[in-house]
């Protein structure tokens, strides 16, 4: 055999096995350590049994292999009163355990209150996703056995919407009436609006901009 073909199918050897090992790699660090969600699932149950009542069960874990959260492990739960899921893992910053149940309340009370706004004024296909900050409810001394609305607190989330077109000449007039509405209808007094352009396909159509009230 030829050393210059030789040559070539060594390097191309170490190619394929360097690929190789990168694919096996990939695969391992995104299945879950079991070890470690038992870990949090333990946590998590000690401190629902402080901080909650029966009326809350964990029902999964939660993996982030994207490093799209703050933490790496999660576990997951639901009030089966009101069926609000939320997450309990450990803060690396503030060295405890914290939850995104009032978060998570809140988003969806808020969403219920604009929800019909929004599809009438923006169109039925539009999208909404509403942030609040995950341990505000830490942050306020918030008793999650006894709720209070957010409408009680100087509060400030994010609401972002999504709708499948390009910019329109109308949206900023159609921003503007959406905070009128909020601010006059006592829905929400101060916040963010963020107005982004997404096909249904995932491609962004145009760039994002948004309004602070």
């Amino acid at each position: 055999m030829n050393k210059y073909l030789k040559i070539i199918l060594g390097v191309l050897g170490v190619l394929l096995l360097g690929i190789g090992l990168l694919v096996v790699t990939f695969i391992l660090e995104m299945k879950p350590d079991k070890d470690e969600e038992e870990k949090i699932w333990s946590l998590a149950e000690a401190y629902l049994k402080d901080n909650f009542n029966d009326n809350f069960e964990l029902y999964d874990t939660l993996y982030d292999n994207m490093g799209n959260f703050g933490f790496e492990y999660a576990a997951k739960v639901r009030d089966k009163k009101t069926n609000t899921q939320f997450l309990v893992y450990y803060d690396d910053e503030t060295k405890r355990m914290v939850d995104t149940y009032i978060a998570d309340k809140w988003a969806k009370d808020l969403e219920s209150e604009i929800r019909p706004f929004i599809k009438e004024n923006f169109g039925e296909t539009t999208n909404m996703f509403i942030f609040f900050n995950d341990t505000i409810g830490q942050e306020l001394g918030i008793d999650p056995i006894n709720l209070t609305s957010y409408k009680e607190f100087d509060v400030k989330p994010t609401i972002r919407i999504t709708v499948p077109r390009k910019n329109s000449d109308g949206d900023e007039k159609l921003v503007d009436e959406f905070i009128s509405f909020l601010r006059n209808e006592d829905k929400l007094q101060h916040g963010s609006v963020i107005i982004e352009y997404i096909a249904e396909s995932g491609e962004i159509l145009d760039n994002e901009w948004g309004k602070d009230f």
